[in-house]
């Protein structure tokens, strides 16, 4: 079996979980704004997004999944974590986040 990848990729995984009174306004406006960011963002090479739909019940209550690639750990601390459109999107999290969840990998 083989499995196509950019190997060596470095891939930044986040799960969100809304509370349960955020507005689902606020949270398409949330979505909306996160899969904005790589048109402000070079350094994101690749972006994809979507909702739990797992029928293992271990997502602990996460329900939002954001896929985003870098060239590597430097490209995403260095032009992506500290640029402004990534500070203003983390702002529009206040208030309706119940938690996130950051993992970040190296495709192999």
């Amino acid at each position: 079996m083989s499995f196509s990848s950019a190997q060596g990729a470095y891939r930044h995984i986040v799960l969100f979980q809304f509370k349960a009174d955020a507005p689902a306004a606020k949270v398409r406006a949330i979505i909306e704004a996160f899969a904005a960011l790589p048109a402000k963002l070079p350094a994101v090479q690749a972006f994809e997004h979507g909702t739990n739909v797992s029928p293992e019940g271990l997502d602990q209550g996460f329900t939002h999944i954001f896929t985003l690639t870098f060239a590597s750990k430097e490209a995403l601390e260095k032009h992506y974590l500290h640029e402004p459109a990534h500070q203003e999107f983390v702002a529009m999290l206040g208030g309706v986040l119940e938690k996130a969840l950051v993992v970040d990998y190296v495709a192999g």
